[in-house]
């Protein structure tokens, strides 16, 4: 019988494989976003890195009626669909004759 030690091949492959699964794990955790009835709902930041836009303009969207949004509280959330909607409606693309 061998005695294993850190040292040991066995352990050294054990444990990159257990930090390999934690940065997989930390990975999806950070992307994941909870699914009520279907729908994904999306945080202010979130929607600012999608859309590449500043907290002010955000704000500015939401004041302006142009973005829909969900308040509780003080926790302001976003339909992952009504963005997908939104920008849809407002594609300006060339259009063939």
């Amino acid at each position: 019988m061998d005695l294993l030690t850190n040292e040991a091949e066995e352990i050294i492959e054990q444990q990159e494989m257990i930090i390999r699964l934690r940065n997989r794990i930390e990975e999806i955790l950070k992307n994941y976003r909870p699914v009520m009835n279907g729908e994904i709902y999306l945080s202010g930041e979130d929607v600012c890195k999608l859309l590449h836009i500043s907290k002010r303009t955000l704000q500015q969207y939401r004041n302006d009626n142009i973005l829909p949004y969900i308040q509780i509280g003080g926790k302001i959330i976003y339909k992952q669909s009504d963005l997908a909607r939104i920008l849809e409606d407002n594609y300006s693309g060339t259009k063939s004759c």
